[in-house]
């Protein structure tokens, strides 16, 4: 099973609040690998809008991806581009 982690830096508008977290968490939820956002040492499930909201990753700030699964280098590309993009 590959795991893949990577930091990545936000760049959306209003960061992962309401609508992008939403967008976020259907996007993981496409893929049968693991999914997980760490942001300043606290992981937390890629996969649930709740743990999500509760990171309050805001526009600019780093956070590490780590996907581990069957389809974790898809997963990665997709959700990397995803928080990469400044629009929402």
């Amino acid at each position: 099973m590959e795991r893949l982690e990577e930091q990545i830096t936000v760049n959306k508008e209003h960061g992962l609040h309401a609508r992008p977290a939403t967008i976020f968490v259907q996007l993981a939820n496409k893929f049968n690998s693991s999914i997980r956002l760490d942001k300043a040492g606290e992981a937390v499930d890629g996969k649930s809008i709740i743990a999500i909201l509760s990171l309050g990753v805001n526009k600019g700030m780093q956070v590490n991806l780590i996907v581990e699964g069957s389809d974790s280098e898809e997963a990665m590309q997709e959700l990397k581009k995803f928080l990469e993009a400044e629009d929402d």
